[in-house]
């Protein structure tokens, strides 16, 4: 069977009947057969010879259950936000960093704000310089990774959501972070 200039391989081939003949075809349509279908010798050379094992992005090795998933900020804070109603409870500025050295501030920022109650906080990444800097010189990089670091599961555990701030509070060049209570009981 030809697709789009590429021959399919026996395993496909074995791959296709068998899916072809889980699906009950459309009312007044013949069933379909690839083109060059010549039904295999053995009903042993039809089926793949090794099963694909299912892949499961969420899974942990841990046994530990995943995080639920983040969530922006609801409509309510960012209106309170933006009116003045609503505060964060520290920030934290990350300019002038290296990407380890802010890492690793971040996470001990975090940890201690969670510590303390806190539910709402800034963090300053900064916008970068736009434009080339040569020499592979990024600028922005702590704008760009500093939402994957949230996303990590060593943070995980400690960030409910986050969303950009308000522009008073310095727009895409900081985030707001809402933290998950605390599980300490002590």
């Amino acid at each position: 069977m030809r697709r789009r200039g590429k021959l399919l391989s026996e395993a496909e081939l074995a791959l296709w009947r068998q899916v072809a003949r889980t699906v009950t075809p459309l009312p007044g349509r013949p069933p379909t057969e690839p083109e060059d279908a010549a039904e295999p010798a053995s009903p042993a050379a039809a089926a793949p010879k090794t099963q694909p094992a299912p892949v499961s992005g969420s899974a942990q090795p841990s046994g530990r259950p995943a995080p639920p998933p983040l969530v922006p900020l609801e409509r309510r804070m960012r209106t309170q936000l933006r009116r003045g109603r609503q505060g964060v409870e520290a920030v934290i500025d990350l300019h002038g960093l290296r990407q380890d050295e802010a890492h690793s501030a971040l996470r001990g920022f975090l940890r201690l704000q969670q510590q303390r109650g806190a539910k709402l906080v800034l963090v300053v990444t900064g916008k970068g310089i736009a434009g080339d800097t040569g020499y592979g010189e990024e600028r922005g990089i702590l704008r760009r990774n500093v939402p994957h670091w949230l996303r990590l599961p060593d943070l995980r555990p400690l960030v409910l959501g986050f969303d950009e701030a308000e522009q008073r509070h310095g727009g895409a060049g900081a985030l707001y972070i809402r933290l998950r209570r605390s599980r300490e009981t002590g």
